[in-house]
């Protein structure tokens, strides 16, 4: 009878030990994504430098700014690379891109964040950014 007791205490402290630990290891995310797509992302070529977008503004390179097709203007977005695990908010300021496969053309210095600069596209997913959210990126180089 002592026996079967000390084995029920031990099951339940273990089941209850190995429930919490599982807990523990999971990461809730409490961003509020309002907009979420997943497709090839592209940059501007330099000849665009100092174009007007669409919004009126001049493109500048080292902004991290973004064109998307259907996004209200100044719409903040994370775009992550999934390859790599970066990722950088940028502001919607332009229309585009014109290319069917690509979902948004971002800055020479968001590509720059992103990993992509160079390799001319990436797969990204994108997520939008409520207002009240503060912008940070995760890379601590300046480009």
């Amino acid at each position: 009878m002592q026996k079967n007791i000390f084995k029920i205490f031990f099951t339940t402290l273990l089941i209850l030990s190995f429930t919490r630990l599982s807990a523990q290891n999971e990461v809730k995310d409490t961003t509020l994504h309002l907009f979420t797509q997943k497709g090839y992302a592209s940059y501007y070529a330099r000849k665009f430098e100092k174009r007007k977008t669409a919004n009126g503004e001049r493109y500048k390179r080292r902004e991290l700014t973004a064109a998307h097709r259907t996004l209200p203007f100044n719409t903040k977005v994370k775009v992550s690379n999934p390859k790599n695990g970066r990722w950088v908010i940028v502001r919607i300021n332009d229309r585009g891109p014109f290319h069917k496969k690509r979902i948004i053309d971002v800055s020479e210095r968001a590509a720059r964040h992103l990993g992509i600069f160079g390799h001319g596209h990436s797969m990204v997913i994108i997520h939008e950014v409520p207002d009240s959210a503060q912008i940070w990126s995760n890379q601590s180089q300046h480009y």
